[in-house]
């Protein structure tokens, strides 16, 4: 099994966080990781992605053009990696600011309402969670407990509170994930 998932949308969006906890998942499942961030010099509010590559066998580059999975946040990343999907691959986004919707029909298209969910649990730091949910719905490539130490592993220890809201975020984001 490899996974080659690129996870873009705005800097403060949590796109990093999410692709690190889900590089720490894949570690604590003895799996081949590959967590590649790229982001430009604006960071906070200027487009970021990160690649993340998990698989049983070893990883010969973390560098790609096509991706199983592509995680949308954001109009830009849209009209830049939608085409980098492969063929029978998953596009999964947020509605939240996107002006046009994915239109492939040779991959499948989910949409899930993050923001929207992470308003209604009050806290907009949970956005990225409800999405990371979304996707292990989808593709439950990494075990629940194991995205718990994974969060353990990627968050300070002053953060540590916040691990069940988190873990709590993950559950609702497998509850709305929907099929377009």
């Amino acid at each position: 099994m490899t996974e080659e998932i690129i996870i873009a949308g705005f800097g403060g969006q949590g796109v990093l966080s999410m692709g690190k906890i889900l590089a720490y998942s894949g570690i604590m499942q003895d799996q081949e990781v590959a967590w590649m961030p790229s982001y430009g010099p604006e960071m906070r509010g200027g487009t970021a992605n990160v690649t993340v590559i998990l698989s049983d066998e070893r990883i010969s580059s973390p560098i790609l053009n096509q991706f199983d999975t592509a995680i949308i946040l954001n109009q830009q990343s849209m009209d830049k990696f939608e085409k980098a999907v492969k063929p029978g691959g998953i596009l999964l986004y947020d509605p939240n600011g996107i002006t046009r919707h994915p239109s492939r029909t040779d991959i499948s298209i989910y949409r899930v309402q993050a923001a929207e969910a992470a308003t209604a649990m009050g806290s907009a730091k949970t956005f990225n969670m409800i999405v990371l949910g979304a996707f292990l719905k989808l593709k439950p490539i990494v075990k629940m407990e194991n995205v718990e130490k994974g969060l353990t592993k990627s968050l300070p220890a002053r953060h540590h509170k916040s691990i069940p809201m988190n873990m709590e975020a993950v559950a609702k984001g497998l509850e709305i994930v929907e099929k377009v």
